[in-house]
């Protein structure tokens, strides 16, 4: 590859749209089926068909596809648009649990999907909101 050329972005690695649709409906068939996830599928109303097109939007941008996400909702400020919702260890263990299984099954490159599932679970961590987040806690001095 020259150097004028780009890097494969993630979106492009795991094979593009068609495998974040397959990856957030198999997210969502875990919250679905997990007893682990009851605590955050109960936090979704019981149609989960508009949050699944918000997040495939997300992902795919944040994965380096097209920018369908930000044309639509403008900056994404994920912690801001989740206060309303407790996040705390637990929770974001059962939703870094259904990511995890929806990776496996989903993406087929073991190096670009754990490369994925670090991003992630750094991105779920930060999005505590509950009294145990160290990231309010170097704030807050």
């Amino acid at each position: 590859m020259s150097e004028t050329q780009s890097e494969t972005t993630p979106f492009e690695a795991i094979g593009g749209a068609a495998t974040i649709d397959r990856l957030v409906e198999a997210f969502y068939a875990r919250m679905d089926s997990l007893p682990e996830a009851a605590t955050i599928r109960s936090l979704h109303a019981p149609d989960l068909g508009p949050v699944k097109d918000v997040l495939k939007r997300y992902l795919g941008e944040w994965l380096g596809g097209p920018p369908l996400y930000s044309a639509e909702r403008g900056h994404p400020r994920l912690r801001q648009r989740h206060l309303g919702f407790p996040i705390g260890e637990a929770e974001r263990d059962a939703w870094l649990l259904c990511m995890r299984g929806a990776l496996d099954e989903t993406v087929a490159d073991a190096r670009v999907r754990e490369a994925i599932y670090e991003r992630m679970a750094s991105l779920a961590d930060w999005m505590r909101n509950q009294a145990d987040n160290p990231h309010d806690a170097r704030r807050a001095h």
